[in-house]
């Protein structure tokens, strides 16, 4: 969707810049122009922007410096336009991070064709790294909740499901005090019509998995008279 995406312009030729700021807002971008390279950096840094374009001869700071320093903070596409058509200045854009590289003169339609295309590019590799594994982390231990994994200080353990199932749901509510009965409702559920004894079974199972001394636990305290908290 193109509505309401923003470009930034810095490009230090006011027709250029013009030129292009025209033909992108009448595909329905917002677009926004800076004539120099420092006060492009701060602007581009300073304020959020689907796309930049960046000319390469700016006055007090240069496209590859721009490119350069933008490239440590943000990570969106950026096209370098310059008249320069070397392939070593075309190399050298692009290894300081810019996403593509245009020569002047251009054709302003090809121009937004390809900015079209690097924002859907983009698009496409956030939405494929949307889902990311959901992961409890706490004084060495790693609980991947998506891969159902779990690791204390690199080494993985391995668990049962109801076991794992158990200490999920601890270290997903820290601090909170359950009660035997509450835990075998919670995990065990109509599944099973043994007693809540076996709450007590998988936390001693889990405490040998993941406490440095069981009698001593810091992560599942045992609360007594009440039941268990996952401390944090």
């Amino acid at each position: 969707m193109i509505e309401g995406r923003k470009i930034l312009i810095i490009e230090d030729e006011t027709s250029i810049a013009e030129l292009e700021k025209d033909y992108l807002e009448l595909s329905g971008f917002q677009v926004s122009i800076e004539e120099r390279g420092d006060t492009g950096l701060a602007r581009a840094l300073k304020e959020d922007f689907d796309i930049i374009l960046l000319d390469l001869m700016l006055p007090d700071l240069d496209g590859f410096e721009v490119c350069k320093r933008l490239r440590q903070k943000k990570d969106i596409p950026i096209l370098m336009i310059s008249a320069k058509k070397d392939d070593i200045d075309k190399i050298r854009g692009l290894g300081f991070g810019a996403d593509d590289y245009v020569t002047k003169p251009f054709s302003p339609s090809e121009l937004v064709a390809r900015v079209k295309a690097h924002l859907a590019f983009y698009d496409r590799l956030l939405n494929s790294n949307v889902r990311k594994n959901e992961i409890i982390e706490i004084r060495g231990l790693r609980i991947d909740k998506t891969a159902r994994r779990v690791f204390l200080n690199e080494e993985e353990k391995i668990f049962t499901t109801k076991e794992f199932d158990l200490l999920t749901y601890l270290a997903s509510n820290p601090n909170v005090v359950f009660t035997k009965e509450e835990l075998f409702s919670a995990i065990w559920g109509m599944e099973s019509l043994g007693d809540i004894a076996t709450v007590t079974v998988h936390i001693k199972k889990i405490r040998e998995k993941i406490e440095h001394n069981t009698a001593k636990p810091q992560y599942i305290e045992t609360i007594w008279g009440v039941g268990y908290r996952f401390k944090v």
